[in-house]
Parts: C-alpha cells; structure tokens; sequence
C-alpha cells in the first residue's frame, strides 16, 4: 500500500524573485531526505505562489524495507580466550548490537578469523521519518532572510503556517513555533481558510478559494488573458517581455489582466523611458501597434491579484498612478533638452567618482588613455579609434542627465538616446549605451565590437583603481561590483577571441597608461598578483559554470605559464576530452613525474651532450629538442598537446632506464636539467602536476 503526501509552508508575501528557488529547493531537498530515509516514492510535484511553497509525493512507501545485515566484530584471538570462552569484548561487540553471544559466529576473512552477528531491522514507519522534514524546511536557503518579533528566527518572510499532511493524517512537527496541521489559507482577500481531508484535494480546493498554486498555470493563464485583451484591436501581445512575465506570475495567486490608458502626449518621450516607467516601477506591460511600424501606443496592460470585480475602478487607479510617473518623466526630458552634451560633461568634473580615486570627469579622461593600449592589443583602425576616442571623451555624460537621477537602470541608455539627438554618430552613441554591459553574470554581451572594447576599458579601469587602493573584494563584501566588472572582462576578452593576448602584459601596460600617482603605483604592486588571481577565478567560475570542467583540469589549464584567457579554457576543453582517451593516463603519469622531479629547481642550465650516457636519454634529448621548435612555431592548444602525446612514451622509456639521482654529480645535474627544460616547456600548455588520474 502507498500513500500521498503534502508539505506546505504558507508565509507572508515573499519577494518574487525567490519564489521559484524556495518551490525548487523544497523539491529537491524532499526528494534527498526521502532518499536518504530508503522510502521508495514515484511522482513529486512542486507548487508555490507568493504566499506559499510546497510539494506533494505520490506513491509513498508505507515504510523502509526491512534490512538484515552481517556485522564483523573483533578477531577471534580478541573475541575468544585460550578455552574458547567468549571475553569481553565479545560481549560487548554482541550487547552492541542489540543481540547476545550465542548469535555470534567466526568467519575467515583474507585468512583471518573475525567474529559476525547476522541482525534484522525492521524499517520504521513513514509517518515517523516524515517528522524529520522540520529541519528540510528550515535549511531552505534565500539570499536575504529577515528577523521577526523578539524571535532568532531568520527566514526569507515569517512563518504562519504549515501543512503536513499523509494521506488523512497530519504529519505533527513543528518549525519556528508553527505546528502542522491540515489547514490553508485561500486568497488573501478573496479566499477562506481551507480545511484539506486527503492530500488530493489541495489544488481543486485552493482554486475554490481563488488560488493556482501551479506556476506554470498561472503563467499560461497570463499569457492567454494578455493575449485575449490584444485580439481585435491591433495590438502586439506583450508577452514578449519575458522577464516582467516571469516576474509578474510570482507577484499574483489568481490573475486577473486588465488595461489602462494614459494621454498621448506623453509619447513625445523616448519609448526606453516609457517603457522603463511601466515596467520597473509599475509592473505594467507596454503596448505596441501589431503592425510594421511597431509604435508604442498609449496604453498599458496590468495583472491584478484577484477577480474581475470592479476592474474599471482599478484600471482608473492605476492609470493615475502611472500618469504621475509619467509627468516626472516628461518634465525630466524636458529639463535635460536644455543642456548640450559639453555642459553634462563639465558636471562630470564636480561629481567624485570615489573620494580616493578623483572624480567621474577624471575616469573618462583614465579612459582615453587606456584606449591607447586597447589599440596596440586589438589593432584598431583609424575609424575604430575615431569613434572609440569621441566616446571615451563623453561617455560618462548621462550620469549628470536628471532623467538617468530619476531612472538609474537607464545610465548607458539614455546616453545612447541623448547621443543621438543631439547629433552623434551612431556608432559613438551604441558604445555608449554598451559601456556597462554585462549587467550580471550570465547578461547579455554588448552587441558591437566597439561596445565591446568601450566596456572592456570601463571594468578594466575599475579593477586597477580600486585595487590600487586596496579595496579587493573579501567573502561576500563586494560594495563596487568587482567580481562582477571582472566576469565581465573575462567574457568580452573570451568573445574577442584575440589569442596572442598575456592578461598579466595586458593589465601592466593598462597600468602603465593609467598614470597612477606614485603612493598608489607602490601600492598596486603589492595588489597586481591579487588582481591577475581574481580574473583568473572568474576565468575558472565561467569553466566550471558554463563548461562543467572538472577542478583539477581547471587548476592545471590555469597553471599554465601562458595567461591567455582564451588559451587556458581551450586547454581546459581538450583535456576534458583527452581524459576519455588511452593515452591520456600515460600522458600524464610521464608529465607528473617530470614535474615532480624538478618543482624545486629554478635557474635553468645548459644540457651538455657529452654527458648523455644512454639511448633512451640521447632519444629524449632529441625529442625535448624538437618540442620546443613545435611550441616556438605553434601556438594553438590541440597541436601543442598533440606534440606532447608523442613525446610522452619517451619519457616513460627515460625513466625506466635511467637513475636520475646517480653518484655522478654532472651527470644527475645534466639529466634534471634536461627534465627541468621539458618541464618548463610543457608548462606553456598546462601544469600536469595539477591533473589526478
């Protein structure tokens, strides 16, 4: 006989963005303890809306299986004296588990006698293991918990209650002085408080009460509801702006879209500013003509938390707290039409960047000077550097616009929008616009080349000035953003593909160009190592996140002596894929041994020919000859480990014929010197001694 069974955590309303990770993590966490319990159990199922989490398992077990197992206990010589009498700690062994001596046995394991005892579990009832979900529930984990009443409970939003529910019987633990029962609570406003028989009943009853507790549901309910109030008058279904789409299914349990309208004058403000107002402040979904023209229309569409009661008086309420915004909008443009791009700039040099590091007027001018060592890496052309330099001479400017003080998501933006009416050039304006990105770890990449190297110039000034000022990111203490300025970096040089680049040169000659007063020049010396190891972990974040490459073939990709960004995730690929191959393990067994030889020498010497005594060293004398043109004339990865496969049965045949430590000091000195010059070659691909077989 199986069972069903419903966990339920009911809250107060959670922030949107946690929502879908609190349904995930209950799931899986469930599934773990269930698994780690030994019950059997078929299809989980997650539910969550603002106000609630949970997940429901069919088919449960009605308890563990039963186990019988075989325990060894002590050698008989300890078990039993010289008559065969069974001593103490015999006894004991057999009191231990839960039997007596007259249950022990002797068995001969690897020659050796040892005694046993065979016992019987009997598995527990699922009823009883369940009340161990408490601590499932409180390790759920969130990225900001909260403190509430003269409490220490820190959760996401505090508890207010919770179903546990096995088949017709409640489960009874408790978590955060909330016991479990059988009842939930409907809509806030709407619904009632539901009293659940049988796990079954939960969405059939919640749905009475004005509640989908299914996400996917509720979002294809929006969808079609959006969808529908499109139809027949030619608008362009917004359903396009997927992210206020998810974000908006986790804000509503029963949705109910509606539209608005606002006054067409206010579409004489840029549609990015419109649709900034709707969207990030509102929650509203912009509309657009369905059509080729695609213009904005003066309307908007909402998605109320409840019925269609009455939604006349909330669209009237909602289209007059979106005209304020609107208004704010319009006199901001408005302002800002009366100032020219030089007058924004000349703010720039009133307003601090950090008080340590000058001011923003100060970064921009930093940045045309490290366009110079952009230029000499990327072999920019003359048109490149003509558009690059105009915008690095402004693109600070909209940092000073009262439409970027008022809607700060939209720095880089506006600049675009501003750039282009007031004359520039389409190319300077889209470098502008691009200068921040990515936003996020996993945002999008700017979309031009020179967006690319705007943003490159941008992150690369803000790593070098605040390191140089010692203020290098610790733990989760990350106040400017660094790692992820540095992920950014990372990306864009991955995606620039240029791959004659050594990140260290890169970054001394970007130092180099930033003309660092001579207190923090000294400083930043100290903190350049800490600045390369910081991009070198993003680098090794990216491998792992986006590549799912083992840590030791990230730890030996990173330990090459060639920092070239692109280089080492191509190294870290290929040995990915050589790992399933034969002679991968040969390969590396041959590298390790040579690396190990020589980890402590340092200077390296000449290799005297006369003091090569065998055939299998002379070969492999040769061979590291012949490396080392291979490496001098070839660059790329696959075809440097390709030479360093072919030379790997030579150096197993060099280490079994040959005595590296001999009596003969020139002779051992030669032999390691040969070993330390293939090392440091081989080094130039990957640090093997990093790999584990």
């Amino acid at each position: 006989m199986t069972h069903t069974f419903l966990l339920e955590v009911g809250l107060e309303d959670m922030p949107a963005e946690v929502i879908v990770q609190a349904e995930q993590q209950l799931v899986n966490k469930t599934k773990a303890f269930l698994d780690e319990s030994h019950l059997s159990y078929g299809k989980v199922s997650g539910f969550s809306t603002p106000r609630r989490f949970a997940v429901m398992v069919e088919d449960l077990a009605e308890k563990q299986p039963d186990d019988d197992l075989t325990v060894r206990g002590p050698a008989q010589k300890i078990a039993q004296d010289e008559e065969g009498n069974w001593t103490k700690a015999a006894i004991g062994f057999s009191k231990g588990q839960g039997g007596s001596v007259d249950e022990l046995m002797i068995k001969d394991e690897d020659g050796t006698p040892y005694v046993y005892i065979e016992k019987h579990i009997p598995g527990k009832e699922t009823k009883e293991l369940l009340k161990g979900l408490a601590t499932v529930v409180e390790k759920i984990e969130f990225p900001k918990n909260m403190k509430w009443g003269t409490t220490n409970y820190h959760y996401v939003r505090p508890v207010h209650w919770l179903v546990a529910l096995l088949d017709e019987e409640v489960v009874p633990f408790e978590v955060f002085d909330v016991k479990t029962s059988n009842r939930t609570e409907g809509h806030r406003f709407l619904g009632e408080t539901i009293t659940l028989n049988r796990p079954e009943e939960y969405e059939e009853k919640l749905k009475a009460e004005y509640v989908l507790p299914r996400r996917a549901e509720r979002k294809a309910e929006i969808v079609k509801q959006i969808e529908d109030l499109c139809k027949g008058r030619r608008w362009d279904a917004p359903t396009f702006y997927r992210e206020l789409l998810e974000e908006v299914t986790d804000l509503v349990e029963y949705p109910t879209a509606f539209y608005g309208t606002f006054d067409e004058e206010y579409l004489t403000i840029p549609d990015v500013v419109l649709e900034t107002s709707m969207m990030d402040h509102q929650r509203y979904f912009p509309v657009r003509e369905d059509s080729r023209s695609n213009h904005l229309l003066p309307y908007f569409i909402s998605v109320r938390n409840g019925d269609d009661q009455y939604l006349d008086n909330v669209a009237r309420g909602n289209e007059k707290v979106l005209t304020a915004r609107l208004a704010d909008a319009k006199f901001f443009y408005e302002e800002d039409q009366k100032s020219s791009i030089p007058d924004f700039v000349e703010q720039l040099k009133h307003v601090d960047y950090h008080d340590q590091l000058g001011t923003l007027y100060d970064k921009q001018l930093r940045a045309g000077k490290l366009l110079e060592v952009v230029k000499d890496y990327y072999h920019l052309s003359a048109s490149e550097m003509e558009t690059l330099k105009r915008a690095t001479s402004i693109y600070k400017f909209d940092l000073m616009t009262q439409m970027v003080d008022e809607f700060p998501t939209l720095q880089g933006v506006i600049g675009e929008v501003y750039a282009l009416e007031r004359g520039e050039h389409p190319a300077v304006a889209q470098a502008i616009s691009e200068q921040y990105l990515p936003t996020s770890v996993m945002g999008g990449l700017p979309g031009t080349k020179l967006g690319e190297y705007m943003a490159l110039i941008d992150k690369f000034d803000a790593l070098i000035q605040f390191f140089s000022i010692g203020l290098i990111p610790t733990g989760s203490n990350d106040p400017y953003a660094l790692r992820r300025q540095a992920i950014g970096v990372v990306r864009i040089m991955l995606d620039l593909r240029v791959g004659h680049i050594e990140v260290d040169q890169f970054i001394n000659d970007l130092i180099q160009a930033s003309e660092l007063p001579v207190s923090r020049e000294e400083d930043l010396a100290e903190n350049k190592a800490a600045l390369m190891n910081f991009i070198e972990d993003r680098l090794e974040q990216i491998m792992q996140a986006e590549y799912q490459i083992a840590h030791d073939v990230r730890q030996a990709a990173l330990g090459t002596t060639h920092k070239n960004l692109s280089w080492m995730l191509i190294v870290a690929q290929i040995l990915e894929e050589e790992k399933e191959t034969e002679a991968f393990k040969t390969v590396v067994e041959s590298m390790t041994r040579v690396f190990n030889m020589t980890e402590d020498r340092d200077a390296i010497q000449t290799i005297d020919e006369d003091l090569l005594e065998t055939d299998s060293e002379k070969a492999l004398a040769d061979a590291v000859e012949k490396l080392e043109s291979v490496f001098a004339q070839e660059t790329w990865p696959k075809t440097r480990y390709e030479a360093l496969e072919e030379i790997s049965p030579l150096i197993s045949d060099f280490f079994d014929h040959n005595m590296i430590m001999v009596e003969n000091e020139a002779v051992k000195e030669n032999r390691l010197t040969l070993l330390q010059k293939l090392a440091i070659i081989a080094k130039q691909f990957a640090d093997f001694s990093q790999l584990v077989i």
